[in-house]
């Protein structure tokens, strides 16, 4: 995936549709969020004010079951179980003790009817009207969710096919790459818009209206694609425009074309079911609200990526000279955190990788080391509250619940970090010294300094929602919070950048910083969301031809079903993203694990860790590919050092990550069982 960066000069589409209806998409997904909130408060604050103001505010069920006898007076009124047992038995109940109960009943729902009428005073109408108002209103937002959540995919789409920004194993080079790549986007651009359009044909309402944004975006991404065939990209040099065709030119066609073309080729030619990618692309729908905050944690990255916050946090700990192994595990242990608040590991990599791997060559780092680092950056806040991926675990699979995940989770993230400490000491180049100094102190102190207005600014913004909102930080609310909070901070940030003059954009003003990261989010989002989305196709595909079948149901053995579930979901976290990964394992491996007595809490810990262990294996390497992009082209000398370097030297940006999630998996999933 290419990475578009401050200083790129993107193309217009990619800036319209950016800063526009994407950036629009996202303000509104936020202002309803903090209108459900509002409304939460306004029924709170009615109960305040009238006592039972929740059965007040609801229209009572009225006279309709109450038939008005001769002369329009209410005698003679008849129960409607004495009209079931006339048309049963046609005639009438004659039970006297039967008829006065019913009487009485009638006497009381009209006593409280009377007594409601009596309680319904001006001010608590008023109030009323306004506050069921605002509640239809929020009711047509979240019913319009499952259409953003399809246009903000699109969008984004479009913006990363006019950027060549999908995510794929290698960069686009030259034309042929160029070429094929596109052709091959097409094709799968092409498949799906022939299932939604065959969809369309049984669809009807909302169904028949995400259909024509599949149909439209489908055919927009389409047509950039067939404008960069007829205009590829101009070469570097000679040599690149003259390089003939190869099975390296493979490795440019993004991931989701590969997820596409296979699903559609298996839905198309096996089951002879054209709308099997529209069915199963509806699935992303079903929780559009949780994919949405997947594009506003993207967004918090994009406009964390635009402050100083992570060359200030450098500057704290840059005076006290640690080694560059440690220096490379406090890095990696510190960013776990936010890690936790930016969604998945993915995105905080696209984050801040670049501020990463940049500080910890200052720092005298190896170009190995720091990869690795950068890549793994991301991997062991997955675990850690508030992190999403917990929250749809919890969601799609009612055996667990996020403060069981969470609370195993701190655990789970103390022993990678212990793990990587280890693994560090073990492979360091020279002897640990921390050199303490009066000036280390001075210079970290003015860093602390720097860093306080950026706190307190944060702190009054919750507690101003604590406060009016009765809103906190947590899991729910943090994808909500987080971009609102980087947008207050950013003004603030641009002064402190020009009384500096350094820090990612520079002098750049509030206004363009925040369109530079609308503009990478926009790109991101697109490169993200579709390729969860056709992941979840995948992931259909798996389940409909019944490939999980091969694996028994019943093994009469913990360990030997331990070792099977753990094998398979590392070839899962390889090829797939980790929502889409989740939806498949919640349907096909999780029973499997209950069946065989393994506990839901232990299963899904074994699963995330799992998970970033795929991440960071070959052939895709999801956050290798993700730190490469944001690091930028290296030298081949220092990508991959040859000569008389030991072998661990050479690939260590793959074997420190590996070895190091390798053994933590090891011990989650297997330690456990002793315990059972």
């Amino acid at each position: 995936m290419h990475t578009v960066r401050p200083d790129d000069q993107p193309s217009w589409l990619v800036r319209v549709l950016s800063q526009g209806p994407i950036q629009i998409l996202l303000v509104l997904v936020i202002l309803l969020s903090i209108g459900m909130m509002f409304h939460a408060c306004l029924l709170e604050w009615g109960e305040h004010l009238w006592a039972g103001y929740a059965e007040l505010r609801i229209d009572p069920p009225g006279r309709s079951s109450l038939k008005a006898g001769p002369g329009g007076s209410e005698e003679g009124v008849e129960s409607e179980e004495d009209d079931l047992f006339r048309d049963l038995f046609g005639e009438e109940i004659l039970d006297p003790a039967a008829q006065e109960a019913a009487a009485a009943a009638r006497l009381e729902q009209e006593r409280l009817a009377r007594e409601r009428e009596s309680r319904l005073t001006i001010p608590l109408r008023c109030y009323s009207v306004v506050e069921t108002r605002v509640e239809a209103l929020l009711a047509a937002g979240v019913n319009f969710l499952p259409q953003a959540l399809v246009l903000l995919l699109l969008l984004g789409g479009c913006c990363a096919t006019a950027g060549r920004s999908h995510i794929a194993l290698r960069e686009i080079a030259d034309r042929t790459d160029d070429r094929i790549s596109h052709l091959c986007q097409l094709v799968a651009n092409g498949m799906i818009a022939v299932s939604a359009w065959a969809k369309l044909g049984v669809s009807h309402g909302m169904d028949a209206q995400i259909q024509w944004i599949w149909i439209g975006g489908m055919g927009g991404m389409s047509f950039i694609c067939l404008i960069h065939l007829l205009w590829p990209i101009q070469p570097p040099s000679t040599s690149a425009a003259s390089k003939g065709l190869s099975v390296s030119v493979l490795s440019t066609i993004p991931l989701y074309t590969y997820m596409a073309i296979i699903s559609g080729a298996y839905f198309f030619l096996v089951e002879h079911h054209v709308q099997g990618l529209a069915i199963y692309l509806k699935k992303l729908t079903q929780h559009a609200i949780l994919y949405l905050q997947v594009g506003l944690y993207i967004w918090t990255g994009m406009l964390l990526k635009q402050t100083l916050l992570g060359r200030l946090s450098f500057d704290i700990v840059r005076p006290w000279r640690f080694p560059p192994e440690l220096l490379a595990v406090i890095v990696v242990v510190a960013a776990a955190l936010p890690t936790a608040y930016s969604g998945a590991s993915g995105i905080f990599v696209i984050a801040m990788g670049a501020t990463i791997f940049q500080e910890l060559r200052r720092a005298g780092t190896s170009v190995q080391r720091a990869l690795s680092a950068t890549a793994m950056s991301g991997s062991l806040g997955v675990v850690l509250n508030p992190c999403l991926l917990v929250v749809i675990v919890a969601s799609l699979n009612k055996q667990v619940t996020t403060d069981q995940l969470y609370g195993w989770g701190w655990k789970v993230f103390l022993l990678t970090s212990f793990l990587f400490l280890f693994a560090s000491w073990l492979t360091r180049a020279g002897p640990w010294r921390i050199r303490l100094s009066g000036e280390a102190v001075g210079q970290s102190w003015r860093a602390v300094r720097d860093l306080v207005p950026y706190v307190l600014i944060g702190a009054a913004m919750l507690f101003f929602f604590s406060l009016v909102l009765d809103v906190r930080l947590n899991e729910h609310n943090s994808p909500i919070l987080l971009p609102c909070l980087l947008l207050l901070l950013l003004p603030y940030d641009r002064r402190l950048a020009r009384r500096r003059e350094d820090g990612p954009g520079g002098a750049f003003s509030t206004f363009r910083a925040a369109t530079a990261a609308s503009r990478d989010a926009g790109v991101h989002i697109g490169a993200l969301l579709i390729l969860m989305s056709l992941s979840v196709c995948l992931g259909g595909v798996i389940e409909r031809a019944e490939l999980v079948s091969i694996f028994p149901t019943s093994l009469d053995s913990t360990l030997l079903t331990m070792i099977m579930i753990t094998m398979t979901l590392v070839v899962i976290g390889m090829i797939m993203d980790p929502y889409g990964a989740v939806i498949l394992v919640s349907v096909t491996l999780a029973p499997v694990a209950y069946q065989n007595q393994i506990h839901p809490v232990h299963f899904w810990m074994v699963v995330l860790v799992a998970f970033e262990l795929g991440y960071l294996t070959p052939p895709v390497a999801l956050n290798h590919l993700l730190a490469r992009q944001v690091v930028g082209p290296l030298r081949e000398d220092e990508a991959t050092p040859s000569g008389r370097r030991s072998f661990w030297i050479r690939h260590e940006r793959i074997l420190l990550p590996v070895s190091v999630m390798s053994t933590a998996l090891f011990l989650v999933a297997f330690v456990p069982l002793f315990f059972y």
